[in-house]
């Protein structure tokens, strides 16, 4: 077994060499380059070009069909619903006098659509830039009015160019680390230098200031000590100027309040919030989906004191860090597209925290600030300097209904206050006319009598009867029915006896509490739907007098709604009666009225099973 295993790599390794070989063939003659550009799977375009031509029909690929599988995976894949209806098209099957390039390309062309695609979009919108660099990737002569066979072709920084290395032994598209940064005296002048390691731990720089460079015999010989390492580890110095000549990239990590030591003349206050995102309750997107946007979490910061820089701004930074990702990702999970935007609190609700601001602010005010990107990374930050006052941060993804976890941190130069917003936990609920039997209307009387027959009483199992047939006539209402224990929620809440059962007052006070959600639901069902939407549900429940915090209304999504996060009419009133109830059971069990009561266990157990 050793012999073979041997054997085997050692074929690897003469393979690997050999592929090193033919690589470096190919670059010393110029293939990859633009004038040589390697033909991706063999396709020649000029070739395909022409053969459609003469053929008269459309170039179609067969290394990209046009077929679901194309696509992508995951939530682009062939059982997602957003590949559900694709329809392949041509750019003249949907517009009439398309064109490729009208009067050159600029960088407001490309805009970043839903996919979170900004790394491609960043890089082709800075092609704008360079109209010869802009060409060096889309070759000219490409239209759609002269010589169109459905085909178009480009250039792309390929395999060859990824693995090329400059005559100073640079390795193009690498990645190096700065570890260091001097000046020294050179020749009578300060020169900036900048210490780099490449991670292979090999292959360094060989050009001034590198490990066998004459310019360290310039250098006073005690700055030469300290700094001159001459050994092939991967590190070596180079001059900034050469550094800006040679990389064309630099990725800065900054450094955290909680790293920042408190002996340090300047230390930023810092605040951590944990969050977290659900589908039919506090997952809303972003701001381009204005019905939901609103139900995102919300953080009020209040920025008092301007910097001391003399500035008359406040300076902080928001980082937002969605949790777990990573682990997810045996799962099929990956990073959701996250961004936050931040607005001014309105006048009216400064200095307050039990609000959470609803859709119609966010629908007539604009943002005072944003994160740069809604991006498909573990945590995005923006550093942002504003006048005094209070501003409230909504972090959210790009689309709505998207369950995540995150940590949610602001920085400020000065101590600033800051919390989550929400809801306080109340219930305005309208006072309940307990009528006389001789007040109720006589035609109600006569209904009664004939639902509730000789008993003169109404069970759980005759309001099931009675609801689900009055229900049924409803063809805009989408319902399964009420259940039994739903109706005997209903009498529990009404029932001053202690029967069990309703009599004519009790039913009379039922009936308009229905009567009155009946009309609260057609209200707020927004897009006539016949069921409540997630947030067409939290306004019906704050229009009913209902204030309720994110997770109490994720709990009443998580018991009431549907798998399609929607809630129909039966489970409405569901909701409502027992909201109604526990509130009330409450607030007679609070006899001090400080919003606090103790049960026994075997209270708890009883008003849990009753209720």
């Amino acid at each position: 077994m050793e012999q073979v295993r041997e054997q085997v790599i050692e074929r690897v390794f003469a393979s690997g060499v050999a592929a090193r070989l033919r690589s470096q063939w190919d670059r010393n003659e110029g293939i990859g380059q633009n004038d040589k550009a390697l033909k991706f799977l063999g396709q020649d375009f000029e070739y395909l070009q022409s053969h459609s031509l003469q053929s008269r029909r459309l170039f179609e690929d067969d290394a990209f069909p046009a077929q679901i599988s194309s696509l992508g995976f995951k939530e682009l894949g062939s059982r997602s619903t957003k590949t559900q209806g694709v329809r392949w098209m041509r750019p003249t099957e949907f517009c009439s006098d398309p064109h490729f390039i009208v009067d050159g390309a600029t960088r407001t062309d490309v805009c970043q659509g839903a996919l979170g695609d900004c790394w491609l979009l960043a890089a082709i919108a800075s092609l704008t830039l360079n109209e010869t660099l802009l060409h060096r990737v889309v070759p000219h002569g490409q239209s759609f009015h002269q010589q169109y066979a459905g085909i178009f072709h480009f250039q792309i920084s390929g395999v060859f160019e990824m693995e090329a290395m400059t005559f100073k032994k640079l390795v193009k598209g690498h990645a190096y680390s700065v570890t260091g940064v001097e000046e020294v005296e050179f020749k009578g002048s300060p020169t900036k230098l900048l210490r780099i390691r490449n991670p292979w731990g090999e292959m360094e720089w060989t050009g001034a200031w590198s490990d066998n460079s004459r310019e360290w015999a310039g250098v006073d010989p005690s700055v030469r000590a300290r700094l001159y390492n001459r050994s092939e580890d991967g590190e070596f110095w180079m001059s900034f100027r050469d550094f800006l000549r040679e990389f064309s990239r630099l990725e800065i990590c900054n450094l955290t309040a909680d790293a920042l030591q408190a002996s340090q003349v300047k230390k930023w206050s810092s605040a951590l919030y944990p969050g977290e995102w659900r589908r039919g309750s506090t997952a809303g997107g972003c701001r381009n989906y204005p019905a939901t946007f609103w139900l995102n979490p919300q953080f009020k910061v209040a920025l008092q004191h301007p910097d001391t820089d003399g500035q008359s701004g406040c300076s902080f930074l928001v980082a937002l860090m969605q949790k777990d990702r990573r682990r997810q990702r045996r799962e099929g999970k990956d990073m959701e597209t996250i961004g936050f935007t931040i607005y001014e609190v309105p006048e009216e609700f400064t200095g307050q925290a039990g609000v959470h601001l609803k859709r119609d602010f966010f629908l007539t005010h604009s943002s005072s600030a944003r994160s740069e990107l809604f991006i498909n990374l573990r945590e995005v930050s923006t550093r942002f300097c504003l006048p005094q006052g209070e501003y409230i941060v909504v972090p959210s993804t790009f689309e709505p209904q998207k369950d995540g976890d995150f940590v949610l941190r602001v920085f400020s130069e000065k101590p600033a206050d800051s919390q989550e917003l929400d809801d306080d936990i109340t219930a305005d609920l309208p006072e309940e006319v307990e009528l006389d039997e001789s007040q109720i209307d006589a035609g109600f009387k006569g209904l009664f009598r004939q639902l509730a027959g000789a008993e003169a009483e109404i069970s759980a199992s005759k309001l099931q009867t009675i609801l689900n047939r009055i229900i049924s006539k409803h063809k805009d209402l989408k319902t399964d029915g009420f259940g039994k224990e739903a109706c005997r929620c209903m009498i529990t809440l009404m029932d001053t006896t202690g029967t069990g059962k309703l009599g004519l007052t009790e039913f009379h006070v039922l009936w308009e509490k229905i009567k009155r959600y009946l009309t609260v639901f057609r209200k707020f069902d927004l897009d006539k739907s016949g069921t409540m939407s997630s947030y067409e549900m939290r306004m019906a429940l704050e229009s009913s007098g209902f204030k309720l915090t994110n997770h109490l209304f994720q709990l009443i999504i998580l018991r009431y709604a549907k798998e399609d996060l929607n809630v129909d009419f039966d489970n409405f009133v569901n909701c409502l009666i027992r909201l109604e109830t526990m509130f009330k059971t409450f607030k007679e069990m609070d006899t001090d009225v400080d919003g606090v009561v103790s049960f026994s266990f075997f209270q708890w157990i009883s008003l849990t099973m009753f209720a």
